[in-house]
């Protein structure tokens, strides 16, 4: 992932203030022109947060004045795209809910959907959804999901997804957990790869907390689908497979299995730090008609408390004949990695079939040796 000075830097706001100078040429900019100094330390949403209140005291007045700003540089300053466009538009929204009223709150989203082609407008929807989700959504259902421009449909499921990363979080559309389904329906068929993905990843923030509603509209999609629409599910559904939703698995074709499972095994009950462990297992159709089966495996990792935390990783796919058996074997690395801190101390591994857990295999993580 990109660091932050590399989205919004010194270059960013250089652009910006470009921008705003052919917009604004009689403007001072004063704020602009000191935020090199105040940019290093922060981290990316600070950054916008910071460009868009340095525009905010740079061009005062209301929202109509602003708004013509910002039109005149998306008109005549060919650098006016890319991370520049998250302050600028936070800035619009900021403006527009200040002053109140209906016709800056519409004309505001009129101005993020024409500018989310530059990089987009996710992000600075946010406030304007904050303020007034019915108006926020009427507009957007009635008219961004039925756009032409496929940046502005993508804008309509991304920028109201309940978890959208490096956003500010919309208390209403976590407490009306259902608000948002009527764009999933209307964009989990549409022809752009761009928007299906989004709708996918908005179906998969909804699961975290309502899994219910999630496999509802899944199933909804499923009875009338396109031909890519398997495909969205999958990976909308994709952490409720991991914790083994039943629901979620046998939407995707995993109904409950009759099964005999031995394992996992572990060929050594202590792993070296930043070794491997390695087990395996045999699973059996005991029932008397195929099995369809998602085999995952679960790391119980020791957390710094004491405690032990399951992450789930992907392990196979299979379709049993009845008494049908099938040997599994398979590495897990504990070598160090950016992303985990591992603690040394008792772990575990289990499988997990079709959503239902096996015993968990107990092993020691041995402490790093130390110089």
């Amino acid at each position: 992932m990109p660091f932050a000075d590399e989205l919004i830097g010194r270059h960013t706001l250089q652009n910006l203030i470009s921008a705003m100078q052919t917009a604004a040429p009689d403007a001072e900019l004063t704020a602009l022109r000191a935020a090199p100094a105040l940019i290093e330390p922060l981290s990316l949403r600070e950054r916008a947060d910071l460009l868009r209140d340095a525009l905010l005291a740079d061009l005062p007045g209301d929202y109509a004045a602003l708004a013509r700003t910002v039109r005149v540089a998306r008109d005549h300053a060919p650098q006016f795209t890319g991370w520049l466009i998250w302050p600028v538009t936070s800035a619009l929204a900021t403006r527009a809910v200040q002053e109140g009223g209906a016709a800056a709150f519409d004309d505001a989203m009129d101005l993020l959907a024409r500018l989310t082609g530059r990089l987009s407008s996710e992000f600075a929807i946010r406030t304007l959804l904050r303020h007034d989700l019915d108006r926020a959504l009427g507009i957007v259902v009635g008219d961004w999901t039925g756009s032409a421009d496929a940046d502005v449909r993508r804008l309509a499921s991304e920028g109201t997804r309940p978890y959208l990363p490096w956003a500010v979080r919309v208390p209403d559309i976590l407490a009306r957990p259902a608000v948002t389904v009527p764009i999933l329906d209307a964009l989990y068929r549409d022809e752009s790869e761009y928007v299906r993905r989004s709708v996918a990843n908005h179906l998969n923030d909804l699961s975290r907390d309502h899994p219910d509603i999630v496999v509802a509209a899944a199933r909804r999609w499923l009875e009338n689908p396109g031909a890519t629409t398997e495909r969205l599910v999958r990976h909308g559904l994709r952490t409720l497979v991991k914790r083994g939703h039943p629901g979620a698995l046998e939407l995707l074709g995993f109904p409950p299995a009759t099964l005999e499972v031995e394992g996992p095994r572990l060929d050594h009950v202590v792993v070296p730090f930043g070794g491997t462990v390695r087990f395996t297992a045999s699973i059996r159709n005991t029932g008397d008609v195929q099995a369809r089966l998602s085999i995952d495996y679960v790391v119980h990792h020791r957390k710094a408390n004491g405690g032990q935390t399951g992450k789930t990783f992907k392990l196979t796919t299979r379709t049993l004949a009845p008494d049908e058996r099938i040997d599994i074997a398979r590495e897990h690395s504990f070598r160090p990695i950016t992303t985990r801190r591992y603690h040394p101390g008792p772990h575990a591994v289990s499988l997990q079939i079709n959503g239902v857990a096996t015993a968990r295999a107990d092993f020691e993580l041995a402490a790093p040796d130390t110089p």
